[in-house]
């Protein structure tokens, strides 16, 4: 077992920030709900305190019992924790009379203490609070301030206990992983072997454990997640592992048969289905986004059901679940409200009666990349764009047909190909092209034309939760604007989409 990080979530839109710059510095954490506690045990190196929306004086604020954690485990209190800290144990928290978000910097540290040594004076920092802490008990010591917030840090006498009102994870931080890694290593004392490699080793160990001799099937999207738990998979059980990749007629262009290729050079068991006719008739008519959802979901697990059942006992279902995922389920809140249904889909497990396994449920979207470049997963597979689980059928607003899906993959193929021609796509998040129902009037040569209207689309992003618009260059715009509308009949008019996440999405449906 790996030393962990406990961090409890009270609901910060940073949660999963701190996990991740944690996890960075090479320490396993986990995140866990602030009023469900997991047992701890000596595993557990220290506890982290998120921040929250919620103000400490809200008569529904979260209200964590640390009985068995403050002055037993080391602790870091981030913001709402550190107000928590300060306003439970005999402090005070009111109001802030300027409302303290943004760059500040730090005009008082104490450069004994172990979790600011090595920080400079005057470092940036980040704040994002409405309440400050006026007070602190006498126990508490002032470690670090800014010229309008005087308890910017501090520590308790006697503990290991630790506050701090900024945010240490975020970029602007200055040096908040010299902070984070003053709390896990100098603090907690962690070994910080939580590496790619140590992950693969030990997934791959444990796999083998777990599945012995049993059959697994595994549906492959030709994306990140699901390729590398084939690899991860194929190196525990080898061939009692087969991989179905169904091609449902919403992929890019030629994707099917290119992708079919790449894993036939990994050593990987693969069936390829054609079942392009089964999905374009069903979705036949259909323009709205969930319903479109709902159909490719079932005619999946439809089509999938009937090729796994010509391997005989398999036993297990693998998926290629990451970590948001399993946080998303778990959440302070109770599962999120739904924007789109997961394309994951729920009911297969429960169709097949298998159970299941899902070697990257621990991961966040970068650590996967990370554990695939570990076991020799090809750059090329591993930096490719995510793509939406149903495909072009998000992209083509209201209904699909065939000639609607030749349409947006030969638009596509432009635009992703000229990315990468230009050595753009490494830089960019998510691309892709919306083909829109809309119709515009044009000239080409002498004559007048009605017809379609694309927007492409193009986000910089680490996980996908936020994303920004990605400022491509005039000059490339241009040219990929005009190849879109000389090469592809049908199209008469490019437009380029600069909202960003929030509030739209990613995807337009």
């Amino acid at each position: 077992m790996h030393e962990k990080i406990l961090i409890l979530d009270f609901g910060s839109q940073y949660t999963q920030l701190i996990a991740r710059r944690v996890r960075e510095l090479n320490v396993y954490c986990e995140i866990h709900p602030f009023n469900r506690v997991p047992e701890l045990n000596e595993d557990f190196k220290g506890v982290i305190l998120s921040g929250s929306p919620f103000s400490v004086r809200d008569k529904n604020a979260p209200v964590p019992d640390l009985s068995e954690i403050k002055a037993k485990f080391p602790l870091l209190g981030v913001c709402y924790g550190a107000q928590f800290l300060a306003n439970n144990y005999g402090g005070e928290v009111l109001p802030s009379k300027h409302r303290e978000y943004g760059r500040a910097r730090l005009n008082y540290i104490d450069t004994d203490d172990k979790l600011m040594n090595g920080l400079e004076l005057n470092t940036q920092v980040w704040m994002s609070h409405g309440d400050t802490i006026t007070k602190i008990p006498n126990t508490y010591k002032i470690t670090a301030s800014t010229s309008d917030v005087k308890y910017g840090g501090f520590r308790i006498d006697g503990e290991e206990t630790y506050g701090i009102q900024f945010h240490p994870e975020v970029y602007h931080t200055a040096q908040g992983k010299k902070l984070l890694e003053n709390f896990l290593v100098h603090i907690c004392g962690c070994k910080q072997d939580w590496t790619p490699s140590a992950f693969a080793d030990d997934s791959i160990a444990g796999l083998k454990e777990k599945l012995g001799n049993d059959k697994v099937v595994l549906g492959l999207s030709g994306g990140v997640d699901s390729s590398v738990a084939a690899v991860l998979l194929h190196k525990a059980i080898g061939e009692n592992l087969t991989c179905i990749f169904v091609d449902n007629g919403l992929l890019r262009k030629n994707e099917f048969e290119k992708v079919l290729e790449s894993y036939k050079h990994m050593g990987l068991n693969v069936i390829g289905v054609n079942a392009k006719e089964q999905f374009l008739s069903q979705l036949a008519g259909i323009s709205d986004p969930e319903g479109k959802r709902k159909v490719i979901g079932r005619v999946f697990i439809e089509i999938f059901d009937q090729e796994a059942h010509k391997i005989q006992d398999v036993k297990w279902l693998a998926q290629g679940t990451i970590y948001p995922d399993v946080i998303e389920s778990i959440s302070v809140n109770g599962p999120s409200a739904t924007i789109k249904s997961h394309h994951n889909v729920g009911g297969l497990p429960d169709k097949m009666n298998l159970k299941i396994v899902e070697p990257l449920n621990l991961l966040f979207k970068d650590e996967v990349r990370r554990v695939g470049a570990s076991i020799g997963i090809k750059n090329e597979l591993l930096q490719r764009h995510p793509f939406p689980g149903p495909g072009l059928a998000i992209r083509i607003l209201g209904d699909i047909t065939p000639e609607k899906v030749q349409i947006l993959q030969d638009v596509d193929d432009i635009y992703i190909e000229g990315l990468k021609d230009a050595g753009l796509y490494d830089k960019v998040w998510q691309a892709g092209v919306i083909l829109l129902p809309v119709q515009s009037v044009g000239v080409m040569g002498d004559e007048r034309t009605y017809e379609n209207a694309v927007a492409l689309r193009a986000v910089s992003s680490t996980d996908g939760m936020t994303a920004d618009w990605s400022h491509l260059p005039y000059e490339f715009l241009a040219d990929i604007s005009n190849k879109i509308i000389n090469n592809v009949r049908g199209i008469n008019r490019v437009v380029y989409d600069i909202s960003s996440k929030p509030p739209a999405t990613i995807e337009w449906e």
